[in-house]
């Protein structure tokens, strides 16, 4: 065969090819834009109210389920318009991972779905005319509602912890505390070093998995990306210190792998004091309990969440610690057509063996999996099935944790394992689930960049 032919075969294979992987990333929507009715017009309407892991994930499962119906309109509200894909959040700190990778862009996904979008957020609830009102007064009517708000920091009422600690909650959260370690160093190298300890020591509180990550990526920001652009600033001037209240780190693991997380953090000199618990806060040190002191001027809470503020202006029915008291069904007491799930609501955990773990505990994992049994518990109360409905039971798939790059600790079904091999695991199994084809292709970029080049260290000033 002439190669000419050859190179014509090779080539039109090329181009179906990458059609083919073309239409695979990006899927046809359910609906066409001229095709779309108006969420309004259908003749029942689930109206979703947050765009976390829960709610995502029951308005992904309604939209699947009544792929093929015409009588079941979805929608979501959520006052921002991107889904934060919370594992890679800490990664963002040593730009390990790009931010903007991290926001998954909500309305896109959800019209490829099938679903409606509107930015909007949620400020009362009308159960008699089961109408929800959003912030400027704009309504949205539902046949049922699922309210998945979830959580926002909880101090614990410490003193000078609002005033003088920085969060991670969130994108902006992580954004915040990177530029915060950057202008340390601006700040250092413009007096020639002569800034007090305070200045250039890092104090994340909170033992979780939350406070781990976040203080082994502040160390990677420091160690990686900026020690080498300021070589005036002494190595050992700069200190990250991780606190915990309890006799461990990370209580929710093995044993062996709270060992190994803590080895790690040690080789790459983070200072963990346990038995630390904050008693109060100031603008230059932490004072704990015992009566110890740490100097530092950049104190991080990661100690802890507790349900989004907004539930107590609802009229719903609370537990002590303010989450939406639910059956094992997901159904909210004395409010018919309203359901809800994740950080905000208090869910009973049916397969309990104590008191302890009388709720299903605030994870993405437990969302994810809520939001899969709300959706199909929706649907028969929608079709009149109420002997359908299915109590929800919390099934732990295990933990995962990165301690920088190349290092994590995991628990998955049991198997326990740490090092390179886990780190790897942790990037695969997260790339997997990131709902974004772009996103993937974007932060597995990131991450092969990261083999060959140092991570930028740029301050960016969004507030002007």
């Amino acid at each position: 065969m002439k190669r000419w032919v050859k190179g014509g075969l090779a080539a039109g294979g090329a181009a179906v090819a990458a059609g083919a992987l073309r239409r695979y990333l990006n899927p046809e929507p359910r609906y066409s834009p001229w095709e779309k009715r108006p969420y309004g017009e259908f003749e029942k309407k689930v109206l979703v109210v947050g765009g976390g892991f829960g709610g995502y994930a029951v308005t992904e499962k309604l939209t699947e389920m009544t792929r093929a119906r015409d009588d079941v309109g979805v929608m979501m509200i959520s006052r921002e318009n991107f889904f934060t894909f919370w594992p890679m959040v800490a990664g963002t700190i040593s730009s390990d991972i790009d931010t903007l990778n991290v926001a998954q862009p909500l309305r896109r996904a959800l019209i490829t779905a099938g679903a409606s979008f509107r930015r909007a957020a949620l400020r009362h609830i009308d159960y008699e005319r089961r109408v929800a009102v959003a912030e400027g007064g704009k309504e949205f009517s539902y046949e049922h509602l699922v309210l998945a708000v979830g959580a926002q920091p909880n101090f614990f009422g410490i003193e000078g912890v609002a005033e003088h600690c920085l969060t991670m909650k969130g994108i902006a959260d992580a954004e915040r505390i990177r530029n915060r370690v950057i202008e340390r160093f601006e700040d250092a190298t413009l007096a020639d070093g002569d800034v007090p300890a305070s200045s250039l020591t890092f104090a994340v509180i909170g033992g979780g998995s939350t406070g781990v990550e976040t203080a082994a990526e502040i160390d990677a920001l420091i160690t990686d990306a900026l020690a080498p652009d300021y070589p005036g600033i002494r190595r050992d001037r700069v200190k990250v210190i991780l606190l915990t209240r309890g006799k461990e780190i990370l209580p929710e693991l093995d044993p062996a792998l709270r060992r190994a997380a803590r080895a790690r953090l040690a080789a790459r000199n983070v200072e963990v004091l346990t038995n630390a618990a904050a008693e109060r806060v100031e603008a230059d040190r932490v004072i704990l309990k015992d009566g110890r002191e740490i100097e530092t001027e950049n104190a991080i809470w990661t100690a802890g969440g507790r349900p989004n503020e907004l539930l107590k202006d609802l009229d719903l029915p609370l537990t002590e610690r303010d989450g939406v008291i639910v059956d094992e069904y997901l159904r909210v007491a004395d409010r018919p057509g309203l359901w809800s799930l994740g950080d905000c609501a208090a869910v009973p955990n049916v397969l309990a063996e104590n008191e302890k773990e009388r709720y299903v505990p605030p994870t993405a994992q437990a969302a994810v999996q809520e939001g899969y049994v709300a959706a199909e518990n929706v649907l028969a109360s929608l079709d009149g099935r109420e002997e359908d409905l299915k109590p929800f039971e919390y099934r732990p798939m295990g933990h995962l944790v990165e301690l920088g790059s190349e290092f994590a600790v995991n628990e998955v079904l049991g198997v326990r394992f740490s090092g390179l091999l886990a780190a790897l695991v942790w990037r695969a199994t997260y790339l997997y689930k990131l709902e974004s084809p772009r996103g993937k292709a974007q932060v597995a970029t990131d991450w092969i960049l990261g083999l060959f080049f140092r991570p930028a260290a740029a301050e960016i000033r969004r507030d002007g």
